[in-house]
């Protein structure tokens, strides 16, 4: 009989995924687990495995087509089961599971929007837990559409001016109460605000005002209409205007002038940029979707560019000692079927010198206002793929030998690269290697995985020109050397500029002389 098979929740919390690829045809025979499709999420590609044993009857979807989460994905012919409407977990037809609604929408369900994910700093969600604001409510200003301190607050005081009018009631015209005139004069203080509440420069184009020389001297060396001051206060039952509300009164102004100044320079600024999108066109562009890993990515990078402020220090190793390291062991290496690079031994001096300088190991927990030290030793190692950078992460590199931390990085670059490693195998990490030398180059400004708070790029291992000998009056010689640049960017919130060098010139040491990585 017919079975539909649903798009499942393939990593924590996908909404859809990008079918890549059929790895089955209308008409195969397919077993349990068996993968069917390979999908794309905004986390990783994975395969989808079929759920029963039978025949593939329909294909729901095509290649490159985005399948919501629940969306029918396979029909199979199971010989032996009767007609299953959906999937296992769904309710029979013409039952209602425990606490479901009727298949009729409400009009609140209905313009109910999607709950998204909100892109925003900790201190921001923690700000707007204190305002009491729904993030999802609140469209961010910020790049990439992150939420700001700013718009919170602004969410904040638009909610406060709801609540304020829809609890005061408004009076209808001849319903106060004049007998005695204290009605109709409390009527008129709240119709013409003061100065000191923050009055908008409107003025109250009065006819004639009440007020000292000075203080008319005042407001015609602010250029300032007297007449359209706020009263500060009545008397003789005329306007009687202070030299405060006057200042106060052309400080107002000059904001609002200002505000609306930026307010014509943003709006040309977005009319500019709109212009240049649409002059983007033509037979030469090729556009496509900004979707699946590579938005992840770009998320990702966005956070961590606009959330931690990165200082990158930047200096070069005499490399000698790590390549003659390296020679002596490859062959050895060799032996045992272990492919020994550069990278793992690098790997292990870094722990070295993380041991050594723990600020460099750290996270910062936002919300409690906590530095968090990592004792674990996770590295993350950074690598280009088609679809993107990916970090997949080697835990515990400071228990495991050598030859144990190379044969690992081989199998995560090459299961990264062919895009089937895991999302697991991509979490955990508390520092990240970044190797760009690999395809050229000296130095970069890597940007910092967050939440983690330094990153260390690897430039070319290449020989260059170094001064051997000699000092500041003393000019030695200059001789070919291999030379490893190192680009350490780290978050200055947490780590000090001069944390970054210490680290990086006990990195040096542990380079110069791999040795002295056994003395742990």
């Amino acid at each position: 009989m017919p079975r539909e098979f649903r798009l499942p929740d393939v990593g924590e919390g996908v909404a859809e995924g990008e079918l890549l690829e059929w790895k089955v045809s209308v008409g195969d025979t397919v077993s349990e687990d068996q993968p069917v499709a390979e999908v794309e999420t905004d986390k990783a590609v994975v395969d989808v495995p079929s759920p029963v044993n039978g025949t593939v009857k329909e294909l729901h979807a095509d290649p490159g087509d985005v399948v919501p989460v629940g969306d029918v994905l396979v029909t199979f012919a199971v010989e032996g089961e009767e007609a299953e409407a959906v999937s296992e977990d769904d309710p029979a037809e013409g039952e209602l599971a425990d606490g479901a609604e009727p298949a009729g929408e409400t009009a609140d369900e209905r313009d109910e929007p999607d709950q998204g994910p909100v892109f925003a700093p900790p201190h921001v969600k923690r700000l707007a837990r204190e305002l009491d604001v729904d993030l999802q409510t609140v469209a961010g200003s910020g790049p990439g559409g992150r939420v700001t301190e700013q718009d919170v607050r602004a969410a904040a005081g638009s909610e406060d001016e709801s609540e304020t009018s829809e609890s005061e009631p408004v009076s209808e015209p001849g319903t106060g109460d004049t007998g005695d005139g204290q009605a109709a004069q409390a009527v008129q203080s709240v119709e013409q605000p003061s100065a000191s509440t923050g009055a908008t420069p409107g003025g109250a184009d009065r006819d004639r005002t009440l007020a000292a020389p000075a203080t008319r001297k005042l407001a015609a060396e602010l250029g300032v209409d007297l007449d359209a001051v706020p009263a500060s206060e009545q008397r003789d039952g005329e306007a009687f205007v202070t030299p405060e509300t006057v200042r106060e009164y052309a400080q107002t102004q000059q904001e609002a002038q200002a505000a609306e100044t930026e307010g014509l320079a943003t709006a040309e600024s977005a009319g500019e940029a709109a212009a240049a999108r649409e002059a983007v066109t033509g037979e030469r562009v090729e556009r496509e979707p900004y979707r699946g890993v590579r938005k992840t990515i770009g998320e990702a990078m966005a956070t961590s560019k606009f959330t931690a402020p990165h200082v990158t220090h930047h200096d070069r190793v005499d490399a000698t000692g790590l390549v003659e390291t390296r020679e002596k062991l490859k062959p050895l290496a060799e032996e045992r079927g272990v492919r020994l690079t550069y990278l793992p031994i690098v790997m292990k001096a870094v722990v070295g010198a993380l041991k050594d300088h723990p600020v460099l190991n750290t996270m910062l927990d936002e919300d409690n206002e906590e530095i968090v030290y990592n004792y674990d030793y996770n590295v993350g190692i950074a690598v280009a793929t088609d679809a993107g950078l990916m970090v997949p992460v080697v835990e515990d590199v400071d228990e495991k030998t050598l030859l144990e931390v190379a044969n690992e990085v081989v199998d995560l670059v090459a299961r990264a690269r062919d895009r089937s490693i895991t999302l697991e195998e991509m979490q955990g990490g508390t520092f990240t290697i970044t190797n760009f030398g690999s395809v050229g180059g000296e130095y970069a400004t890597p940007i910092i995985n967050y939440p983690e708070t330094a990153v260390l790029g690897l430039g070319a291992l290449e020989q260059r020109p170094m001064v051997e000998g000699g000092s500041l009056q003393d000019p030695g010689e200059i001789v070919a050397k291999p030379v490893l640049p190192l680009s350490l960017s780290i978050d200055h919130r947490v780590i000090d500029g001069a944390d970054a060098a210490r680290f990086v010139n006990t990195l040096k040491e542990y380079l110069q002389d791999p040795t002295l990585l056994l003395l742990d």
